[in-house]
This record gives C-alpha cells, structure tokens and sequence, in this order.
C-alpha cells in the first residue's frame, strides 16, 4: 500500500547548533556532500535550516556596502542579514516546513510542491529530527521493479484488502504502468480498485479494463453484506413484501459492459 515518509528517509543526519560557525557549516556540507542541513536548538529540536543558497549570499554579495534601505523589502533585508551571518542561527532560514515520519509519500510531495522547497526535515511528535527526505528519495520508489509492483497488487490490494481472490483480475505491469483486465461483481469495485493501485508505490499508471457484472451506481440495484440476514416473514410489512412479490425480477443483462480508462497515478 501507500509508503510511508520513514521508509525512505535518511535517517543518519547531521546537525549543527545554532552556534556554529560559518566556516564549520560549509565543512560539514562539503564532507557529507548535502546541499542543506538542518540547524538544532540547545534542546536538540529543530529550529531552521540552512542551505547552500543561504551561504552563496556571503559570495554574491561581497564588496556591497552595508547599508538599510527607507523601502527595502522583506526578502531583500532577510538575504541582506544572511550575507553578513557568522553562525547558524544568523544564517538560517526559520520557521522550517517539516514532515512527519508517518506521513505518506504522496502528502510530502504535495507539501514539497506547494511549499516550494527541495527537501523537508522529518520530525517527531516532540520536534526532534529524525531523518530528512529529498526529492530524489521520493523519485526512488519509482526504481521498484514491475514484479514488486505486481505481487503487491494481487497480494495486498486484490487479496487482503478487497478480499477477492486474485486468480479473477488479470495484473500486467510494464514500466510501472499496470493493466487491470477481468470482471468484478459490482461497477463501485471497478472505481475503489483503480484507486487503491494508483496508491502503490511505484505505480505510474493504470489502464483499466475492467468490466463488471452489476451496475449499483443506479438504484435499482442494491447491495446486501452477507452477514445481514433477512427480517423474518412476520416482521416485514406487507406491503412492502407484496410489492416485491409483483415486481418483476431484476436482470444483469446488458451491465457486463467494460471500462477502460487509463488513469495516470497521482492525478
């Protein structure tokens, strides 16, 4: 199912205080070879992050002279304070848009997308760095092999979640995109198993073939657990139970209809 932000994290990550120097930063950057790395408080929990970009600005603007503008704006004063930092929280950028380690790999995309950032701090409940997460570990689920991706489907998906036995659903999967092919008993399955798939990591896309025995979507069909048994006959009102013994019987013909569409993940 849908992986989790702690499955592909870095887990060992390094992290100056707020008190380290300038040249100590640029160290640790070139040593572990990182483009940013986040910046702890006295108590070890997060208090910003600094990057390559926040310590270009020391080279960009070196020779400028220092000076205050009557109508300089926010970014342009923030960039200005940073140029002349020394240490880690003068360098910083704080707060941090952070991450959970149980949040999904598709919820830290999204946060990555609309906050506009390359990399988000994992942090715990009690605001202790735990790992840190990339656009390129998010990209790596997508390395998964095809057979993977298809053992998850008809084990995970089709099997254990839907209850369903697999042998009824043909699973294809070629480049991460996955065909679907077989006959299910009501058209909602077709919809709930599409979506479940695109939820696979590793999954590009889905071409669904699908077709379906019942269309429940109208309601002239409705749908009964089998564990909810009948009222017995001197409970039902009559008529109610009249008008089911003159209806006449319903008939599938014409619903085993099939849908094929393709769905791309994470659309």
């Amino acid at each position: 199912m849908a992986r989790m932000v702690k499955e592909v994290m870095t887990k060992k990550v390094v992290t100056p205080g707020v008190s380290d120097p300038f040249k100590d930063i640029v160290r640790l950057m070139h040593e572990y070879r990182v483009s940013a790395l986040p910046v702890i408080d006295g108590a070890g929990r997060l208090a910003g992050i600094v990057s390559e970009a926040d310590l270009l600005l020391k080279e960009e603007r070196a020779g400028e002279v220092e000076q205050r503008r009557l109508l300089e704006g926010r970014r342009r004063r923030v960039d200005r304070e940073k140029a002349g930092g020394l240490v880690a929280s003068e360098l910083m950028t704080s707060p941090v848009v952070t991450v959970s380690p149980e949040a999904t790999l598709s919820d830290a995309a999204r946060l990555m997308h609309q906050r506009g950032v390359k990399r988000l701090p994992v942090v715990d409940r009690a605001g202790l760095v735990v790992g840190i997460v990339s656009r390129a570990d998010l990209l790596r689920v997508f390395l998964r092999p095809d057979h993977e991706i298809r053992d998850e489907i008809q084990q995970d998906v089709i099997f254990k979640t839907l209850w369903m036995d697999p042998a009824m659903i043909s699973v294809n999967v070629r480049e991460g995109v996955v065909t679907l092919e077989g006959q299910v008993e009501r058209r909602s399955l077709v919809g709930l198993l599409v979506h479940l798939v695109c939820e696979v990591a590793g999954v590009v896309g889905v071409d669904n073939g699908l077709s379906f025995d019942i269309d429940d979507s109208t309601s002239r069909f409705e749908y009964v657990a089998p564990w909810v048994l009948p009222a017995p006959a001197h409970q039902r009102d009559p008529v109610t139970a009249t008008k089911a013994r003159e209806a006449p019987p319903a008939t599938n013909e014409g619903d085993r209809r099939p849908v094929r569409t393709l769905t791309r993940s994470g659309s």
